[in-house]
């Protein structure tokens, strides 16, 4: 392909090539193009046919994929390349007309008046100031008769519509005094792109001037309460899902910021997840007894009918209370959290010995590399001032995040250690830098990663799924493990000596946690897997998990049970009636964004009445506790794009400083209640952030304590080199 020959010429080249001249983006126009001096990001050069010209990455995109109008056409570019890179100009032209119609559905979403309040005083007189407000049009004048200034501003005049291009100077106005806002209020930066921000602006300007701010007694007191009853008329519709299609309740606790021992309970249907309440349990001890009675008292509130399971992790105290559960309450199931043993086989699987060799090669290089701030200041400056240690919300997060991190800076770290740079740091004759550069030149070392991403890429695949909160995910999580397994053992080239204990220690955690009847039942009841398998119905356990459920959601019924195991059920396995049609095969072909597979059964599970309602309430279910802590961290103030990501690096620490494994860390969940996060102050003041500069500096001693590399001449287990398989 024209893309992968334009890179491996780029790298033929040599290292010769200052590293600023390349883009540390993900768009694909810099696979094509490069830039031409990194002062001028306007200035790009084709790496195809070398033309030079301005316009940055749509220009290159444009370049190549011969789109007439502003730039000449690549002669060179390939059919495949000209249709990856129309293909991204479409998608950026997509994104860019929702985000605008989505803006639009929200500033036309805001009315400061309704139209019942017209007839009041209140609202006539509101009425009278709008009907004076000054034309929204604004001329060529505008711009110099009025200036926008809160300070000056009086409550006879209204603020003018900004959109115009003439008023540019005018919005930019506004935008100084809302940073100037945000800065002084320690306002986080990612808030502006809240809805509810956008909201307010509108509101503000369709007000106009002179609006007063609300009193800390008004936030506090009615606007607090006033929104509490808005949100809980907004949760109205998942009230109504609940009762429809069930609910789970998930349950989890830990330390807050203040050492306080919480346990929170949140209730997750199809619409989401739905905080219910929280429990200072310090001064209680986490037996299974109190878990069973407090999550009893949730399930009473939200009513036993629509309670379907409940979802925790696999904590000693947890099992017990699923015990009792069992004994009084036999029809609602407790479920393990996917996410937790998920996280848990990676870890496994990490710490075997071929693994582990290649994980702690990349440590000693990172340690190194953070340890001093010449080295640090050096790789920053080679990665386009990125971090190679992504800190993230486990230990193992943070493993897998920085290899993927080596993995997509390696041409930069390369280029950094056979640079003229590299070659004058003292730290270059130093036996830990050698070790470094041998880590960063070790196809051996490279292979490994690329090997370690293989293995853990289909699993924390899952992971990312169980752990979200977009949609459902019951239905999906068996089918998405067996896939992970044939994943693995295809990036293992079937090898049996090298994927049996990976393989052991997966169906070790799935045991007993993740092969419940709801996980086995919804794999069954998920056309997506059984429309490409018909042979599912025979897989182990499948059925008798199937009659299993049958018997839970249709109980002391036998005339039902009878209709839905010998009648119904035959419907859907031989795709007769409604399920055999088109459209039906076609809905459910893809695992897109857009398929549902309960929507699914309401369109096409008509002449199936009973069965549509249990598939609707077991495909309708999460299978992790995740959204029970997101809700607690979303009152801390904690915001992240990508779940695996943390916001501090306390679970990143062994990739930063000597010395610490993390072999310490606490379990996770309702059984580490009374030591998650219990450390003390003075140990948490030892964490290092990524930016801090507790870090070695050139004027110190070079003897530093550092952590034993392997050497290229130590052996490297066959399994990470793809020349060195068995076959």
């Amino acid at each position: 392909m024209a893309g992968s020959s334009a890179n491996s010429h780029m790298n033929q080249e040599g290292t010769s090539e200052t590293p600023a001249l390349k883009r540390n983006s993900k768009d694909v126009a810099w696979e094509y193009g490069m830039l031409c001096n990194p002062s001028n990001p306007d200035k790009v050069k084709c790496k195809l046919c070398g033309k030079l010209f301005s316009g940055g990455a749509f220009r290159i995109k444009e370049h190549i994929a011969k789109i007439p109008g502003n730039v000449s056409a690549c002669p060179l570019s390939t059919k495949d390349d000209q249709e990856k890179c129309k293909n991204a100009i479409d998608e950026a032209k997509k994104k860019k007309k929702n985000k605008r119609s989505s803006d639009a559905d929200l500033r036309n979403s805001v009315k400061i008046c309704d139209v019942g309040d017209e007839d009041d005083e209140a609202g006539a007189e509101l009425e009278e100031l709008r009907s004076k407000k000054i034309p929204r049009t604004l001329g060529p004048m505008d711009k110099f008769a009025s200036d926008i200034n809160p300070r000056l501003s009086s409550v006879e005049t209204r603020q003018q519509n900004i959109s115009d291009a003439l008023c540019k100077d005018r919005l930019h106005k506004v935008h100084q005094y809302i940073g100037r806002w945000v800065f002084a209020s320690g306002v986080p930066f990612h808030a502006t792109a809240n809805d509810e921000f956008k909201l307010m602006l509108e509101a503000v300007g369709q007000f106009g001037s002179g609006v007063t701010p609300p009193s800390q007694y008004l936030l506090r007191e009615p606007l607090l309460k006033e929104e509490v009853e808005r949100v809980k008329g907004l949760l109205k519709a998942q009230e109504e899902e609940r009762k429809e299609n069930g609910c789970s309740v998930l349950t989890d606790a830990w330390s807050d910021r203040k050492r306080r021992s919480i346990m929170n309970l949140c209730i997750n249907c199809r619409g989401g997840t739905m905080f219910l309440s929280s429990k200072d349990c310090s001064e209680e001890a986490h037996t299974g007894e109190f878990i069973y009675e407090y999550v009893k008292g949730c399930i009473e509130d939200v009513g036993v009918e629509n309670v379907v399971q409940v979802v925790t992790d696999n904590a000693p105290n947890n099992m017990a209370a699923a015990r009792f559960l069992k004994e009084k309450m036999p029809d609602i199931f407790w479920t393990s959290c996917a996410a937790h043993t998920v996280n848990l086989m990676l870890e496994s699987i990490a710490k075997l010995q071929s693994f582990k060799t290649i994980i702690k090669r990349a440590k000693g290089f990172t340690i190194f590399v953070y340890a001093h701030h010449k080295t640090l200041a050096m790789m920053r400056k080679f990665t386009d001032n990125k971090d190679i240690v992504r800190p993230g919300v486990t230990r193992f997060a943070s493993c897998f995040l920085t290899l993927q991190s080596l993995m997509e800076k390696t041409d930069q770290l390369q280029s950094m250690f056979v640079s003229a740079e590299w070659k004058q740091c003292k730290w270059a004759k130093h036996s830990k830098g050698v070790e470094a550069f041998k880590t960063m030149t070790s196809m051996q070392f490279w292979n490994g990663v690329t090997m370690c991403l293989k293995v853990f890429g289909p699993l924390v695949k899952v992971l990312r799924l169980v752990d979200g909160d977009m949609k459902p995910t019951m239905g999906y999580l068996h089918g998405e493990l067996l896939q992970a397994k044939k994943d693995i053992c295809a990036g293992l080239n079937n090898v049996q000596r090298n994927i049996q204990l990976i393989m052991t220690i997966i169906d070790q955690r799935i045991e007993g946690r993740l092969d419940s009847p709801f996980h086995l039942t919804g794999y069954f009841l998920n056309p997506y897997y059984l429309y490409k398998d018909q042979t599912i119905p025979l897989h182990n356990n499948v059925l008798t998990s199937f009659f299993k459920c049958v018997n839970a959601f249709i109980p002391d019924d036998l005339s039902k049970q009878c209709n839905v195991i010998n009648s119904e059920i035959n419907k859907y396995k031989n795709k007769e009636d409604n399920f055999g049609t088109p459209w039906a095969v076609k809905g459910c072909e893809e695992f897109k964004d857009d398929y549902d597979p309960v929507e699914w059964w309401n369109t096409y599970g008509t002449s199936v009445p009973n069965l549509q309602r249990m598939a609707k309430r077991i495909l309708s279910l999460t299978t992790s506790s995740s959204g029970c802590e997101r809700a607690w961290s979303s009152f801390e103030g904690e915001k992240n794009i990508d779940i695996l990501l943390a916001d501090d690096a306390t679970h990143a620490q062994e990739w930063l400083v000597e010395g610490d494994d993390g072999e310490h860390e606490s379990a996770m969940g309702v059984g580490a209640g009374d030591t998650e996060g219990a450390a003390d102050d003075d140990d948490m003041a030892d964490i290092r952030e990524l930016r801090d500069e507790d870090f070695i500096s050139d004027a110190e001693e070079e003897d530093f304590a550092g952590t034993n590399l392997e050497s290229d001449e130590d052996q490297v287990p066959n399994m990470y080199g793809e020349e060195e398989y068995d076959n």
